[in-house]
C-alpha cells in the first residue's frame, strides 16, 4: 500500500517537473488564481450587507454603493478568470506536446529487439491514447488545484470570519468528503488503466486490419476481423463503463453529506440567531461562503478523478521513457572510421529471445572492401538474421563483428549505420513527397543530386511523367506507386546516400520481370567496385556473379566459393540450383548480377 502511494507520489512529482520551463506564465496563472479566489470570497461576504443594510434596515448607503461594488468585483473576477484559464491551458498544452516528442524520440530510440515484441498498434496508442489522457488532465488538474483550492481556503476564511462555531460543525463534513474522494479516485485508477490496456490491444487491431485490408478482403476475412475487433472494443467499453458508473457515484455521495451537514448547520445556525449571537445577514453571509466552498470540494473531487486517469497514463508512458536506448548505450562511444579494409564475421552466434536453437551459429567470414557476397539458403537458414547483425539491429550472443578489425560495438552505432546502404524486398515508402523518400538518408541533398540519383536507379523516367514529378506524394506505403517503381526509388535513396556497406535483402524476388530488368539495372548503378555488398536472394540466377557466394544451413556456413566451384564440388548449392532450374532451360535464365 504504501510503495503504491509512494510510487504514484513519484509519479505526480515527475509529472510536476514539466512545468518549470513554463514557471513565469504558471505564476501569473496563479496570482490569476488568487484574484479570482479573493473575488469569490468578497461574494459571499457581500450577502451581509445585502441582508442587514438592504433588506431589513434599508440603509440608503448600501442601496446606493452595493451594486457599483458588485459591478466592479464581477469585472475584476472575469478578468483574472481570464487570465488564469488562458495561461493555465497554455501551460497544460506545451507540457503535453513537450511529452508527446519526448515520448516519440525515445520510442523510435528503442533497439529494434523492444519493437519486435511491442505490437506498432500498442505503441501508437502510448503516444496518442495515454499521452491524450494527460493531455485532458493537466490544465484541469492545475487550474483545479489552484483555482479550487485557493477558492475553498478564501471562503473558508469569510466562513471563519463570520461565526468559528459554525465553521468547526462545517469543518466535520470535509474528512467524510475527502474520504470519499480517495476511495472513488483509487478506483478510477485501476479502471483507467485497464481501459487504456484495452485502448493499445483496440488501436493494434485496427492498424493490422487497416494494412492488410486487401488480404482481409482477399480472404473473405471482414467478418472475423470484425470479430476480432469487437472483443477489444467490448473490453474498452467494459472498462469505460465501469469507470463511468464509479464516477457518477461520487456525486450523489457528496451531495448526501453535504445536505447532512446542512441540517446541522441550519440548525444551530438558527439557535444563534434566536439568542442574537449572530445577525440574519451573518448568517446569510456564512450559508452563501459555505454553500460556494462546497462547489470548491466538488470541483476538487473531479480533479482527484482526472489525476488518477493522468496517473495511471503517467505511469505507462514513464515506464517507456525509463527504458534505455540506443543512444544512452553508446553514451561516449567513438566515431566508427570508414571502412577501409574488411568487413568480418567472427564466431557468430545469436538466438532470438525465448528460442533454445541459434538463428546463427558460430559463423565466421571476411569479406574484403569491394567484394559481393551473396548468402543463399533455404528459408530460416539465418541469411535475414545475419546481415541484421551488422548494422546492429540485435546484438550477437557470441562472437563479434569487426570492420577494419575494430568491433563495431566499440563505436557508436549511429555512426556504423551512416556507412550502411539497405534495399530489402518490402520497401518503406512514407506518406510525403517522392523527393522526400529518396532523400531520407539525406535531407540537405539539393533537388540537382536527387535527379541524379532517380536518374542512375532509372526512377526518373516515370518520376518526371508525375503532375508534381519531386513533389508527387506517394501514399501510405508507396501504393499510388508499382512494386517496380517503390523499389528503384529505394534504390534511389541508396545511391543517394551513398554508403560504402550495401545490403540487398531479396531487392527483386516480389517483382515481375520487366520491373526486374530496370531494378537489375539499377542496382548494376549502385553496385561498385569500392563498395561491399551482401546480398540475400533465393532465385540462385540473381546470384551467380558474386564474387563469392555463402550456402547457409540451420545457420551454419556449409559452403563458400564461387558460382562455377560450387558446383563442381556437388553439395548444397547444386541440390538447391538443380532444385530451382531442373524445370527450366537453364540458358533461358541467363543472370544479371544483383
Amino acid at each position: 500500500m504504501c510503495a503504491g502511494r509512494g510510487e504514484r507520489v513519484t509519479t505526480f512529482l515527475r509529472l510536476l517537473q514539466y512545468v518549470h520551463a513554463y514557471r513565469a506564465r504558471l505564476i501569473l496563472a496563479l496570482v490569476c488564481s488568487v484574484g479570482v479566489a479573493g473575488f469569490q470570497a468578497v461574494y459571499a461576504w457581500l450577502v451581509q450587507p445585502l441582508m442587514d443594510g438592504i433588506l431589513i434596515q434599508q440603509d440608503q448607503y448600501w442601496f446606493n454603493i452595493l451594486p457599483l461594488i458588485i459591478l466592479g468585483v464581477a469585472l475584476l473576477k472575469a478578468s483574472f478568470g481570464y487570465g488564469q484559464a488562458y495561461l493555465m491551458s497554455y501551460v497544460g498544452n506545451w507540457i503535453v506536446a513537450d511529452i508527446r516528442h519526448q515520448l516519440f524520440l525515445q520510442i523510435v530510440r528503442l533497439p529494434v529487439k523492444y519493437h519486435d515484441t511491442n505490437a506498432s498498434g500498442r505503441l501508437v496508442a502510448r503516444v496518442l491514447n495515454d499521452v491524450n489522457e494527460m493531455a485532458n488532465a493537466i490544465p484541469s488538474i492545475m487550474k483545479d488545484l489552484f483555482q479550487q483550492g485557493l477558492t475553498f481556503l478564501a471562503l473558508l476564511g469569510v466562513v471563519f470570519y463570520q461565526n468559528w462555531k459554525l465553521a468547526t460543525v462545517m469543518l466535520f463534513i470535509i474528512p467524510a468528503s475527502a474520504l470519499v474522494i480517495v476511495r472513488i479516485g483509487k478506483r478510477l485508477r485501476k479502471l483507467s488503466t485497464r481501459g487504456q490496456e484495452s485502448m493499445g490491444d483496440m488501436a493494434n487491431v485496427l492498424k493490422e486490419t487497416f494494412a492488410g485490408v486487401r488480404l482481409v478482403k482477399s480472404y473473405g476475412g471482414e467478418e472475423s476481423e470484425a470479430q476480432r475487433f469487437d472483443v477489444t472494443n467490448r473490453a474498452y467499453r467494459t472498462a469505460s463503463q465501469k469507470a463511468a458508473q464509479v464516477s457518477a457515484l461520487s456525486s450523489p455521495l457528496m451531495e448526501i453529506i453535504g445536505l447532512c451537514g446542512t441540517v446541522v448547520i441550519i440548525w444551530y445556525g438558527g439557535h444563534l440567531i434566536s439568542i442574537g449571537a449572530m445577525t440574519p445577514g451573518g448568517f446569510s453571509s456564512f450559508f452563501a461562503a459555505m454553500f460556494m466552498a462546497y462547489a470548491p470540494i466538488r470541483r476538487l473531487s473531479g480533479a482527484n478523478q482526472a489525476i488518477q486517469r493522468a496517473l495511471a497514463a503517467s505511469k505507462r508512458v514513464f515506464d517507456v521513457l525509463d527504458l534505455e536506448t540506443e543512444f544512452d548505450r553508446d553514451a561516449g562511444k567513438a566515431e566508427l572510421p570508414l571502412i577501409r579494409k574488411s568487413l568480418e564475421f567472427r564466431h557468430i552466434t545469436f538466438f532470438y529471445p525465448g528460442s533454445e536453437q541459434p538463428a546463427v551459429r558460430k559463423f565466421s567470414l571476411t569479406i574484403p572492401v569491394g567484394e559481393v557476397v551473396a548468402l543463399v539458403g533455404s528459408s530460416g537458414s539465418g541469411k535475414s538474421t545475419l546481415v541484421s547483425l551488422v548494422p546492429r539491429f540485435y546484438r550477437p550472443s557470441e562472437g563479434m563483428i569487426l570492420i577494419d578489425g575494430r568491433d563495431v560495438r566499440e563505436a557508436s552505432r549511429a555512426s556504423l549505420r551512416r556507412q550502411i546502404g539497405i534495399v530489402s524486398q518490402e520497401t518503406v515508402l512514407f506518406d510525403d513527397t517522392i523527393r522526400h523518400n529518396i532523400a531520407y538518408g539525406r535531407p540537405t541533398a539539393s533537388d540537382e543530386e536527387v535527379i541524379e540519383a532517380a536518374r542512375l536507379a532509372f526512377a526518373w523516367e516515370f518520376i518526371e511523367r508525375l503532375p508534381n514529378q519531386l513533389n508527387t506524394r506517394v501514399g501510405e506505403d508507396g501504393v499510388k506507386l508499382s512494386g517496380g517503381q517503390r523499389q528503384r526509388l529505394a534504390i534511389a535513396r541508396a545511391i543517394l546516400r551513398n554508403p560504402p556497406l550495401l545490403i540487398l535483402d531479396e531487392a527483386t524476388s516480389a517483382l515481375d520481370s520487366e520491373s526486374e530488368k530496370l531494378v537489375q539495372a539499377a542496382l548494376k548503378n549502385l553496385m561498385t567496385a569500392q563498395r561491399t555488398t551482401l546480398v540475400i536472394a533465393h532465385r540462385l540466377s540473381t546470384v551467380q556473379h558474386a564474387d563469392r557466394i555463402v550456402v547457409l544451413e540451420h545457420g551454419s556456413l556449409i559452403e563458400v566459393g564461387s558460382h562455377s566451384q560450387l558446383l563442381e564440388k556437388g553439395g548444397v548449392y547444386t541440390r538447391l540450383y538443380h532444385t530451382q532450374f531442373e524445370h527450366f532451360g537453364i540458358e533461358s535464365l541467363e543472370p544479371n548480377r544483383v
